[in-house]
């Protein structure tokens, strides 16, 4: 298909694309679910566990295959906006003290849903069809496990955003901990992949990208972006220059383009020519997000899940998700001195996988590491874990109301 072909059909699916997300946005909006979910859901509904069910040749027409990569990279223009949002966002709420009790909650949050993860698919091996044929099953049991300790760093944030929580000593420290959290999780993916390909070079380089970019950034741009006094326009080229650039290095070195784009974000000078580009910011993210969600539903296979076995191993990896991230979180904030109501939130919100799981999964059958049934299991988690946030916030929200006003209860609600 040529380029003169791909265009039209790229304007028929965006017009879809954002119609029909607004359309389940608003559905799910009425049972208490932010904007993102429904995005995530519309995703999914749009590929073939339902379009593509119920009329197979409107999903073909609609998302041909050369049309497929040209979604991910409007996806990707999304994410990275939104995550530079994000990083902006964060950073006048970095509390004196929240690195430490972030890099203690991020470790809990990736170490026991990584073990976890490993010991499910090691236990399944040999009764369940969802290992690759040629893929040595430690290499799937670790995948699995990564997978599971990933948590969905932009949709936090967009949930985080969108709820107003900012400003939140349990909104900040989730933030904090969810970027510490992948950039470990996808040094461990980048490890994974070394591995399977039986070499060493993709860990080293994204360990030695990251120490080379946080010097780049903290050393040179972040001064020189502060000294800057230029137009609005000129800002403008410089911010989504330096921002795009970052994207491509972190993507480079496998750590994911949104962890450059947050970076930029947090050592960007608060400026009115900065402040002036926000509305083009916010207009590209709601534009093109949802374009890398309806992506990865085109991916995911829900029929899969009538084989009973694969269902079962499915329910057993959505439990044990919930029980190492959201148990491991809420034990180590609360180690940390968090009070209850802190930590059960961070647990609740640090629970969220969605979107980088998604990406992760995506990764792993581009690799071939992850057969169509263990990508589908795998979306389940990252579609309950993420739906399951705002109940669960609701539920704690309503319970601190009614606790007695002592000093206690009020910390609750930090």
């Amino acid at each position: 298909m040529s380029a003169t072909e791909l265009a039209p059909r790229f304007f028929l699916a965006a017009m879809v694309i954002l119609l029909f997300c607004r359309l389940v946005s608003v559905g799910v909006s009425r049972l208490g679910q932010p904007p993102v979910v429904g995005e995530m859901i519309a995703g999914v509904l749009l590929g073939p566990s339902l379009l593509g069910l119920l009329a197979p040749g409107v999903e073909a027409a609609l998302f041909p295959t050369a049309l497929r990569p040209v979604l991910y990279v409007a996806g990707q223009v999304g994410l990275v906006t939104l995550m530079y949002q994000a990083g902006r966002e964060l950073r006048p709420f970095l509390k004196r003290g929240l690195a430490s009790t972030a890099a203690v909650v991020s470790g809990a949050g990736v170490l026991v849903p990584v073990a976890l993860g490993v010991g499910l698919t090691l236990a399944v091996n040999g009764h369940i069809d969802i290992f690759v044929p040629g893929v040595s099953v430690g290499v799937s049991a670790a995948f699995v496990g990564v997978a599971l300790a990933i948590t969905a760093f932009p949709m936090l944030a967009r949930i985080i955003s969108e709820r107003g929580l900012s400003g939140t000593r349990y909104g900040s420290l989730s933030l904090a901990s969810g970027a510490v959290d992948d950039v470990v999780a996808w040094v461990l993916l980048a490890g994974v992949l070394s591995v399977a390909s039986g070499h060493v070079w993709p860990i080293l380089k994204a360990v030695g990208g990251v120490v080379v970019f946080a010097v780049v950034l903290v050393v040179v741009l972040r001064p020189l972006l502060a000294a800057l006094q230029v137009s609005d326009a000129t800002m403008t080229l410089v911010t989504l220059s330096v921002l795009f650039a970052a994207a491509w290095f972190t993507d480079e070195i496998g750590l994911y383009a949104v962890f450059g784009a947050f970076c930029v974000g947090t050592i960007m000078p608060v400026t009115p020519a900065v402040e002036r580009i926000t509305p083009t910011t916010n207009a590209v993210t709601w534009i093109f997000v949802p374009m890398f969600f309806t992506y990865s539903g085109l991916n995911t296979r829900f029929a899969l899940l009538t084989e009973p076995r694969l269902l079962l191993f499915s329910l057993a990896a959505v439990v044990l998700a919930v029980v190492g991230k959201f148990g491991a979180c809420w034990g180590a904030a609360r180690l940390r001195g968090e009070p209850p109501g802190v930590a059960l939130r961070v647990g609740a919100l640090m629970n969220a996988r969605g979107l980088m799981q998604l990406i992760a999964l995506n990764i792993g059958l581009q690799a071939q590491l992850v057969s169509h049934g263990m990508f589908t299991a795998l979306v389940l988690v990252a579609l309950v874990t993420t739906t399951m946030t705002a109940p669960v916030l609701g539920w704690l929200d309503r319970r601190s109301v009614v606790v007695p006003a002592t000093p206690a209860a009020l910390s609750t609600v930090d």
